[in-house]
């Protein structure tokens, strides 16, 4: 796609601080050169064909075109190649866009509230956007955030990453980026939340690998981890009478390993033990039931807050 790197996408977009971003830009600027050479060929035919074929009198018929089958062919199958090249192209970058390397070097939680955003670290360290604390990222490393909502929905957006996704009430959403250089780029909320909602502006500071780590392990504000707490939260809740975290069998499956794993439920149905799997299990236990184990588990819901549900899911997903 070279030909069309004389548009360069970054002098009316945001800087590409991600490769992603270079991609996106790339699959932009082809629409819009796409889209400039269609409409200089319709119009200009149009043109062409309202000069040539013209009336120079009132009794001049109309000029008589003869049916061609090969030219409507070819402007029916070339926009159709056009559009599927434009589908497979934006699918392959949506795909990257949404699903997350392997290697992720940090895992944050973010919740958005009206009109704020929270961030929680594995390590137990939390800051509240209205204290204007930037949400600290490594450069040159894939970052995953783990997205909800205490209210309504919100939209988590990066022009500099091309990255957005939406913080759902009552659910989990992912989002993944890796900043290729170091800096500050604005986070805006791109869905409109109500009378402030201009003003859930914060910033990600992406800092070197080096720098990333000395804050990170620098003093907690937390007292516990996410997954410390949750912990607690399991033996207080007497989880490990039902649930083993080495593995063994007992009344139902075990916890160890579990995050990640695909499961098949009484029903016949699948699914894949992520975030949204292990929230709904805990609050409503009934609503699948895996194969081969008695729907024994009490009902969570109303019980448990969102943090306490994270806490839970994190420690889980630390059972390894």
């Amino acid at each position: 796609m070279s030909w069309i790197s004389f548009i360069p996408a970054t002098s009316f977009m945001p800087i590409q601080a991600t490769e992603i971003a270079k991609e996106v830009d790339l699959l932009y600027a082809f629409l819009i050169v796409s889209s400039l050479i269609s409409f200089v060929i319709l119009i200009g035919g149009m043109t062409w064909f309202l000069i040539k074929f013209k009336r120079t009198s009132v009794d001049q018929k109309s000029a008589y075109i003869t049916h061609n089958n090969f030219a409507e062919f070819l402007w029916s199958f070339i926009p159709l190649v056009i559009m599927m090249v434009i589908f497979y192209w934006g699918m392959v970058i949506f795909n990257k866009l949404r699903i997350p390397p392997q290697d992720i070097a940090a895992e944050i939680h973010v919740t958005a509230e009206r009109w704020a955003w929270t961030y929680r670290y594995a390590n137990g360290k939390e800051y509240y956007s209205s204290a204007n604390e930037p949400l600290v990222v490594p450069a040159n490393k894939a970052t995953k955030l783990i997205l909800t909502s205490k209210d309504v929905i919100h939209s988590f957006y990066v022009p500099a990453f091309r990255a957005k996704q939406d913080a759902v009430p009552g659910r989990f959403t992912e989002l993944w980026f890796e900043p290729n250089q170091p800096g500050e780029f604005i986070v805006f909320c791109t869905e409109y939340c109500g009378t402030k909602h201009s003003g859930m502006m914060i910033k990600i500071k992406a800092v070197g690998s080096e720098e990333y780590a000395a804050w990170y392990h620098a003093e907690k504000k937390g007292e516990e981890t996410p997954a410390d707490k949750g912990k607690a939260l399991f033996a207080q809740k007497a989880c490990a009478s039902c649930h083993s975290v080495d593995g063994s069998r007992v009344v139902g499956p075990t916890m160890k390993g579990l995050y990640g794993l695909g499961r098949k439920f009484a029903d016949g149905s699948q699914a894949t033990a992520d975030e949204n799997y292990l929230r709904e299990s805990i609050l409503v236990s009934g609503a699948k039931i895996v194969e081969g184990y008695p729907p024994a588990m009490p009902v969570f819901q109303g019980q448990l807050s969102d943090d306490d549900v994270s806490n839970l899911i994190e420690y889980i997903k630390s059972i390894k």
